[in-house]
């Protein structure tokens, strides 16, 4: 029998919950210790998960002496995503990191370094990448079923109570936070934008904190992209929208146009018709119909975590790269860092 991949995770949070539970779907894994700055934190989250008792270690460097650790889950707040990242890498161990990789690009090449430097895999989490109706629109749009891209957009109109950034101590902070509606929340929707359009080049944007008191970040967001194709592209960003809204990206091209609200295909209309497009349009017709965590974030499916988990155990066990390593994690903070100097200096940011 071959010996499952133990996983330690590092922060054990909200998030953590996510990854314990879609381990729980990925055959030939298993969670092998849980590392916190505070155990009872760890206590709890095997009593609300079921899964069976592991050792509790409120030093990381304890946990990677064991030899059944081969990967590490980094779930601790976005900017202390750094240390324990580069600190499992010169142990051995193959590094997963929840989203943002880290709250710069400086801090994510070091990380990326790290890994590179030391010969383990790394993966940002992104789990929209691995639903269905965006994988089924990245295959059209790489099939060049749009003809000329001319226009990308993504909305993330959120809402998220003065509650949910007064409980946690570090959310809407700078230091850790990275950022707010769009470095924490959106930064999903930005990643998407990206694999689907390509790089950008330039950006220019606003943000403001409008409906919230106490935080240092954003609670709204504007962008305005152009993309290396020559398409331009808009993002909006929120927490201050009451009370809120799915999440939606839509594909523009001169032959072809598709938008998806969460994971309901709202429009799949090409110039050039083919006999599956009548199947895609039936199969994600009011799929889901939900918020996905438009105004609660533990609405959210873990089965996207699960799928991307399964993804990076195929990548260890036959030595090839993630779907989403370093590289791809890091190109939505720069994009979004950017966001934040076009905010500051006034000025279109090149990229």
């Amino acid at each position: 029998m071959t010996t499952p991949l133990g996983f330690a995770i590092v922060g054990c949070g909200m998030i953590a919950r996510f990854h314990v539970r879609a381990l729980g779907d990925v055959p030939g894994t298993r969670v092998a210790a849980l590392v916190t700055r505070n155990p009872a934190s760890a206590e709890k989250l095997m009593a609300e998960t079921g899964i069976p008792a592991v050792p509790i270690y409120t030093d990381l460097a304890e946990a990677l002496k064991r030899p059944d650790v081969h990967v590490v889950i980094v779930t601790t707040p976005s900017g202390n995503h750094l240390e324990p990242s580069v600190l499992a890498a010169k142990a051995g161990k193959h590094v997963v990191v929840e989203k943002p990789l880290e709250i710069t690009p400086d801090r994510c090449d070091r990380i990326i370094e790290a890994c590179d430097t030391y010969g383990v895999k790394l993966c940002t989490i992104f789990p929209s990448r691995f639903h269905d109706a965006n994988t089924t629109l990245k295959a059209a749009v790489e099939a060049g079923r749009f003809g000329k891209l001319t226009l990308g957009e993504t909305t993330c109109k959120w809402w998220r109570s003065q509650a949910y950034y007064d409980e946690g101590g570090w959310k809407g902070t700078q230091a850790l936070d990275g950022g707010g509606a769009l470095m924490n929340q959106a930064i999903h929707n930005v990643d998407l934008l990206l694999w689907m359009m390509g790089d950008a080049t330039h950006v220019t944007g606003f943000t403001a904190t409008l409906a919230h008191e106490r935080i240092e970040v954003e609670d709204t967001a504007v962008a305005c992209l152009r993309f290396k194709n020559g398409a331009l592209g808009v993002i909006q960003a929120t927490t201050s929208v009451h009370s809120g809204l799915p999440k939606t990206i839509g594909i523009h091209g001169n032959r072809g146009t598709v938008v998806i609200e969460q994971e309901d295909v709202l429009k799949w209309d090409f110039l050039a018709e083919t006999p599956s497009d009548a199947e895609v349009r039936s199969r994600f017709a009011q799929r889901i119909g939900a918020s996905g965590g438009a105004s609660d974030p533990k609405s959210i499916s873990y089965e996207g975590h699960a799928r991307q988990l399964a993804d990076f155990v195929n990548a260890i066990q036959t030595n090839t790269a993630p779907r989403v390593d370093g590289r791809e994690g890091r190109k939505a903070v720069a994009l979004i860092c950017a966001i934040y100097e076009s905010m500051r200096t006034g000025r279109v940011v090149e990229l």
